[in-house]
This record gives structure tokens, C-alpha cells and sequence, in this order.
């Protein structure tokens, strides 16, 4: 597995209103000499259930697959001079980061096709074509894609599109959308992956591909948000402290013109692909607030661990999630029914989710007290059930829950049903048809 931490055409366009207003990204200190920084070897990453054969958790390590990166033919480029406006932000980046760089880093200035053509080349590692087949059938299921949705053609498609530069863990190699001239906001897109850089020669990002290699879906997702928020936070940064008012002028003018339309791609795809980028520079600009770069830094030696975490700054790193099982019901369905697919749920994922039938607002509330979660989803070839359970801080957020998933249920046409809370666990049922979300409703009983 390997990360490609990216930067985001749409993300761009709806956060560099920050660079002359908005959210508070100061001028920060001076470079200070690279320095060693002991960091655990791979990651401590709580079981998302209860161990056993039969578990969640089991399942989930059955069903995960780790393909085996193959040459692909791509070589990161050979080390010549460093055409002197790059190196430039590359210093500018190193002063405002607070360290240096420990080794030279190589940025190639490519055109967006040939990102978008690396983009669909990594997909075989970035999402193994069965695993993301049986979760397209899970997701449909739930409600949250539509129909016949093919979860990897819409990642293809939004990456493809979207991405505009990336910093590769495993190889070290840059590219970012521009010249070896870069207009202000090629060099804004230069300096998120630099910072991505920077931040892997101090700190061993490949540990999010630990992450990644174990399907460790909501750990995952709460570490990208902190390289991604990282990336976009100091991205801003750099853009206010050494960007002129013309060239910031510039910067909005160069966004307009770009097409970020993510027509043809689920709205939930791509708010979930947007998600870390925002919000988590908002997490990386309430730690900086509580404890300056120092806090930052921790955070990169003490990984999150759940959205909920990003989300809600003050719960890090103290509140850890509750491990949520989901019994194997096959047996219980019938014959030929067997695991399809299992998935951590955390609170981002709740809320986005809410989001695209409920009121925002409503939305955040709903999810907002989230203690843990897990689905586990089976199928007979033909036929799927699917299983939500989820653990809450209080029984009142339980209820709070319930009451807006049966909303979000009533507003769709699937079948799905929200059993009664018990205490501060809600579970809720989806299935394909009437019939099956019947059997399973009298399974879980």
C-alpha cells in the first residue's frame, strides 16, 4: 500500500478564501535545523470489535485485500538543478513548517492529464478491484450511492479530475500541476506537497499505509485528515506570508477558471473525498491554538484515531473509541449467505452520510456523540443484508440518532429499519429487498 497525499482542485477552491480572509492561518517561525523525532514503528490501532473466528473484526481481516505493488513504470526524476522559483518555496515551505527538510526533495512540474493518468494507474493499490466491488453492493445497499454505483470508477473519476499534485510515501516523488515558472497557484498547490514531503522525512507518513494495508478504515481516515488538514493549513499559511495582494488577486482569478465540477461522481464520494482536507485543517488549527507547532508535531507522533477526534478537537487524544462488534448472522439468514463486506464507521462518516437527506444541521447533531461503530454486510449472490450497530457517549445522543437515521430512512426508497435503542447502542438494518431485511431483522433478534 502506499499514500498518495494529494492536493484537491475542488478543495482548493473552497479554501483559499483564507489566503486575504476567513479561517486564521498566522505567519509562523523561522526554519529551525532538522532534528530526530522518535516515532512508534506502526501505529497502535484499537481492534474495531471483540476477537473470536466469528467477529467483526475477523471479517474484516479476511476481506481485506493488500494487492502487491507491481513496477508501473513511472521513476521518480533524476536529480538536476531545482529551477529557482521552486526552490524557493521549498525554503519558504522548511521556515514556515518550523524544521528543514532532511533530505532533497525532487518537484516535477507536470500537466494535470499526466496526474490524472498516475491517478487511475494506482488504483489497483489504492482500491483492490474486489474489495471495492462488494463495498459498491454495501453502500448501495445502505442508501448512500445510487444503484449500479461502481465505488472505484467514481474514485477513478474524482481523482482523475480533482487531483492536481501528490507526494508519493514510498518513492518519494513530487508532482504538481505547473512549470518550472509556476503561476501563484501552482506554487500554492507546490507548497501542500511539499509540506506533505517535509512532513514524511520528520515523521514516517508510510505509517498511514500501515493503516491503509489493514483496512483500518476510521484510523485511516482520521490520520489523512491530519496530513491532508496539515497540507491545506500551512498551504494557506504560505500563501499569506509570501504571497503579494496582486498575486493573492491573482490566485482567485487562476481558481475561478478551474473546472472543479464533480459532475457524474456521488455526492458522497466526493464529500468524503473533501472532508479531510477541511476539516482537518481546521483540527490542525485548533491543536496549533492550544499548544503552538509543538502540538501540531505531536499529533504526528500520536496519530488520531477516530474522526470523531478531527471533528472534535478538544476529544483528542484522550477519548478513544468504543470497539463495536457485529455477530456473523450468515447461518442465521440461510444457506449460501456468507461475509461481503465489513467497514469501521465513524462519526465523519455518520455525518456525511445524514447530510445527504437531513438538514446539516441536523446532520452534525445526529452524529455528533458518537462512541464507536461497525457494519457487516452479507450476501447469497443475489440478495444483501447489512448491519449498522453503533455505541453513543448517552443514551439521549442514542435516541437523538435513531429518531434522525428513521428520518433519513423515511426519505429514501430502500428497505432499512432502526431497531429500538437499547441503552446507548443503536442498530439498524438495510437489506436489498422486503423479504431479506425481514430474515434479517428476525436474525438479529
Amino acid at each position: 500500500m502506499r499514500l498518495r497525499a494529494a492536493a484537491l482542485a475542488a478543495v482548493l477552491g473552497l479554501t483559499l478564501g483564507a489566503c486575504t480572509g476567513g479561517t486564521d492561518v498566522p505567519a509562523g517561525p523561522a526554519s529551525a535545523p532538522a532534528t530526530s523525532v522518535e516515532v512508534p514503528a506502526s501505529p497502535e490501532v484499537p481492534s474495531p470489535a471483540p476477537g473470536g473466528p466469528d467477529s467483526a473484526a475477523a471479517a474484516a481481516k479476511r476481506l481485506c485485500e493488500v494487492p502487491e505493488p507491481k513496477p508501473d513504470g513511472s521513476d521518480v526524476p533524476a536529480e538536476g538543478p531545482t529551477p529557482a522559483v521552486i526552490a524557493q518555496v521549498m525554503r519558504q515551505v522548511a521556515q514556515i513548517r518550523g524544521f528543514d527538510y532532511s533530505q532533497r526533495v525532487v518537484a516535477e512540474p507536470v500537466s494535470q492529464a499526466e496526474i490524472g493518468r498516475d491517478f487511475v494507474r494506482f488504483s489497483n493499490i489504492t482500491y483492490p478491484e474486489g474489495q471495492y466491488a462488494r463495498r459498491s453492493i454495501a453502500w448501495d445497499t445502505i442508501g448512500v450511492i445510487p444503484d449500479g454505483t461502481s465505488l472505484r470508477d467514481a474514485y477513478e473519476s474524482y481523482g482523475s479530475s480533482q487531483v492536481i499534485g501528490y507526494y508519493d510515501t514510498v518513492t518519494g516523488e513530487l508532482k504538481f500541476t505547473g512549470s518550472e515558472s509556476p503561476t501563484p497557484l501552482e506554487r500554492i498547490t507546490l507548497a501542500h506537497e511539499l509540506t506533505h514531503a517535509i512532513d514524511d522525512q520528520r515523521f514516517g507518513l508510510e505509517r498511514l499505509d500501515v493503516l491503509g494495508a489493514a483496512c483500518k478504515d476510521e484510523d485511516a481516515s482520521a490520520a489523512i485528515a491530519l496530513v491532508e488538514g496539515n497540507a491545506t493549513f500551512f498551504m494557506l499559511r504560505w500563501a499569506r506570508t509570501f504571497l503579494t495582494v496582486a498575486e493573492q488577486v491573482q490566485v482567485g482569478v487562476e481558481a475561478a477558471a478551474q473546472d472543479t465540477s464533480t459532475e457524474g461522481v456521488p455526492p458522497f464520494v466526493a464529500r468524503l473525498q473533501a472532508w479531510p482536507y477541511d476539516q482537518g485543517m481546521r483540527f490542525i488549527g485548533a491543536l496549533e491554538a492550544r499548544g503552538g507547532l509543538d502540538a501540531v508535531d505531536e499529533a504526528f507522533v500520536d496519530l488520531p484515531t477516530s474522526t470523531e477526534q478531527i471533528i472534535h478537537p478538544e476529544r483528542y487524544p484522550n477519548d478513544a473509541p468504543t470497539p463495536v462488534d457485529v455477530p456473523d448472522l450468515s447461518a442465521e439468514l440461510g444457506p449460501g449467505w456468507e461475509d461481503l463486506d465489513v467497514m469501521s464507521i465513524g462519526e465523519a462518516w455518520l455525518q456525511i452520510a445524514l447530510g445527504l437527506r437531513l438538514d446539516g444541521s441536523e446532520a452534525d447533531a445526529a452524529a455528533a456523540g458518537w462512541d464507536g461503530g461497525t457494519y457487516r454486510a452479507w450476501s447469497n449472490g443475489t440478495d444483501t443484508a447489512v448491519e449498522l450497530s453503533t455505541v453513543w457517549d448517552t443514551a439521549r445522543d442514542a435516541e437523538e440518532f435513531a429518531a434522525s437515521m428513521t428520518e433519513w430512512i423515511d426519505q429514501g426508497d430502500g428497505p432499512a429499519t432502526v431497531l429500538q435503542p437499547e441503552g446507548n447502542a443503536v442498530t439498524v438494518l438495510f437489506a436489498s429487498d422486503p423479504t431479506t431485511l425481514e430474515e434479517l431483522r428476525s436474525a438479529a433478534a
